[in-house]
């Protein structure tokens, strides 16, 4: 009798452990992206499952590991066709949400109504975020589900555009009817671990939010994000901390991705998250031949750089949250030096770095 007591209090405990049942017992490893002028970062995840579709754990599983990681805001994008777990879980579309919401709003996570419109490929599987009611998504034929989801004023955004290779993610005759009557406003350039450049181009040509996403369906067991290892996220660029101002970041690409060891994102959003991460300090020695400077990296990204113009280092690595030393062969005598560099792992385009110019002053 004893041992089956002590069977059940162990399973209780580990129940109340996966389903986050104690808030604050989990720490939260902060991402430090800085804020960019006139408008605050969030850290967001818009794509993942749980086991009311085809993934592997209970919603407030992935709440938990959310708070663990990082992140500021997140979407249960359950797919609404394909649910192989409902015989067992027979429950009504968006529950998965129901069933989050509560620990999200104690550990002081954003948690969106969304649901995945999950068809097959072509046309391909959307993410709608901001619903009202998912089961109205629960249509017969693709367009109808689409439709359903504009009529809630949802951000609706095509995923995983290569994931079954480019012949099949072609920009179709649906594509273009979507497009043209503005059925979804976004695309996703990464998802997990694959990066698809043409959604990245078509991003760019057609003015559609730029996404990145973790699509995960097993337990993540990550206890902290670092540059190395860290799930696919968005920044998202706010002007304050609530849904609808979220919703607006999104509407007006207000956006950048990070996957793996690259911060992917359109230049006007690229240049100021850079310019808050990295500090160039003036001086602190100079003398006839060399002058020598401290250059910081604030942020969660480590960042790589190759030079453009004349003056220093052929390449520069500017390791996340350090600071590294800097030896100029710039003498005493010049008040000021520009250092010309592309960060080439903070992409623009396809195979394209973003130009920078770190300014090195007089000495204090």
């Amino acid at each position: 009798m004893k041992y089956r007591a002590l069977v059940l209090l162990v399973c209780f405990a580990a129940w109340c452990s996966l389903s986050g049942a104690s808030p604050g017992a989990e720490a939260r490893y902060e991402i430090r992206f800085p804020d960019v002028p006139g408008y605050q970062t969030l850290r967001c995840d818009f794509h993942m499952h749980t086991v009311f579709s085809d993934g592997q754990v209970w919603p407030t599983v992935r709440v938990m590991e959310a708070w663990r990681e990082g992140l500021d805001a997140i979407a249960i994008t359950d797919h609404i066709e394909y649910r192989p777990h409902k015989d067992d879980l027979p429950a009504k579309l968006g529950r998965s949400t129901e069933l989050a919401k509560d620990l999200a709003g104690a550990h002081g996570l954003m948690l969106l109504n969304a649901a995945e419109i999950t068809r097959e490929t072509p046309p391909g599987h959307f993410n709608a975020l901001f619903l009202s009611d998912v089961s109205a998504l629960d249509t017969k034929e693709f367009l109808d589900a689409v439709k359903q989801a504009n009529a809630q004023k949802a951000f609706v955004f095509w995923n995983h555009q290569g994931w079954q290779g480019e012949e099949k993610g072609k920009w179709l005759d649906v594509h273009e009817q979507m497009f043209q009557n503005k059925m979804f406003q976004g695309m996703e350039v990464c998802n997990g671990d694959e990066y698809y450049p043409t959604a990245h181009k078509w991003c760019l040509e057609k003015n559609l939010t730029m996404l990145g996403d973790s699509d995960i369906h097993e337990p993540d067991l990550r206890r902290q994000s670092t540059s190395q290892d860290h799930r696919t996220m968005n920044l998202v660029f706010v002007k304050e901390r609530t849904l609808s101002a979220l919703q607006e970041s999104l509407l007006e690409r207000r956006t950048v991705v990070w996957y793996k060891d690259q911060l992917i994102g359109r230049e006007e959003w690229l240049k100021p998250l850079f310019d808050q991460c990295v500090h160039v300090a003036p001086p602190h020695l100079r003398n006839e031949k060399y002058t020598y400077v401290r250059i910081s990296n604030s942020g969660a990204a480590d960042i790589r750089l190759t030079r453009t113009g004349n003056a220093g280092p052929a390449q520069l690595e500017l390791p996340a949250g350090s600071t590294i030393m800097v030896r100029l062969d710039v003498p005493a005598a010049t008040p000021s030096v520009e250092l010309q560099y592309t960060a080439t792992n903070l992409l623009i385009a396809p195979s394209v770095g973003l130009p920078v110019v770190l300014r090195v002053g007089a000495s204090p």
